[in-house]
């Protein structure tokens, strides 16, 4: 198979960030550096990322993470930051996970991690759409003129973002949105209201793909079921 899929199944990454492995360097096949993502290899190679040899994962992990604000979406942090697998540490044995996706380091929420490759690929496309709710605190009421500004698309450096529903979470606070969308363009909630010049003081994560919190508190984390990871898989 190619070898950045290779590198998927292992639990490394997706496909795509595994392309970036193979480009950067970093991935040996039976000794020589192979930087082509497509070059073809098999069970029977010896396959290295940094001079550690990796092997195709078995046994598929699926963890939700409810994460709490302080914890970078990574898997390791050279500046020594708290990392969200430190609040997974005992979910596997040997099985090693990835986030899919990211949170920034001060927002909370929903955190799918897995060692599923192509599932991660999947739900990382643009084409599926995957829809996510955020709940947003903001420093001032948003005013109905900007919710309206927001609904019809705010034009940010790099397009027009576009929300797919917008609401007030309590109506006698207009502090608290609800925010529905599926662009999984870098920080695209905190710039559509820095935009209109909010400051977004809380940002939480409460459904992602159709997953939800439910049971899970702060800092927590459990498994999917067998029913979930089925409908991930289907999602279209």
């Amino acid at each position: 198979m190619p070898l950045n899929k290779y590198l998927a199944h292992c639990g490394l990454c997706s496909r795509r960030k595994a392309v970036d492995f193979v480009k950067e360097g970093k991935v040996t096949v039976n000794g020589a550096t192979i930087t082509e993502p497509a070059f073809k290899v098999t069970a029977k190679d010896d396959v290295r990322v940094s001079n550690k040899k990796v092997y195709i994962q078995k046994n598929l992990v699926y963890i939700l993470l409810n994460k709490p604000k302080g914890y970078i979406t990574t898997t390791e942090d050279p500046e020594g930051r708290k990392t969200v697998m430190e609040l997974i540490q005992d979910a596997t044995d040997s099985e090693r996970v990835f986030p899919v996706g990211r949170l920034d380091r001060n927002t909370s929420g929903l955190l799918l991690l897995t060692n599923d490759g192509e599932l991660a690929q999947k739900l990382a496309h643009p084409k599926h759409n995957i829809k996510k709710i955020y709940h947003v605190g903001l420093d001032k009421p948003l005013t109905k003129a900007d919710f309206e500004k927001i609904l019809h698309g705010v034009t940010l450096e790099d397009g027009v973002a576009h929300v797919d529903a917008l609401g007030y979470v309590e109506s006698n606070d207009k502090t608290q949105v609800g925010i529905e969308i599926h662009s999984g363009k870098n920080r695209i909630v905190r710039r559509i209201f820095e935009h209109l010049e909010y400051q977004v003081e809380k940002l939480d994560r409460v459904t992602y793909a159709g997953l939800t919190k439910k049971n899970i508190n702060r800092g927590r984390w459990r498994f999917l079921t067998e029913k979930e990871v089925i409908l991930l898989k289907h999602f279209k």
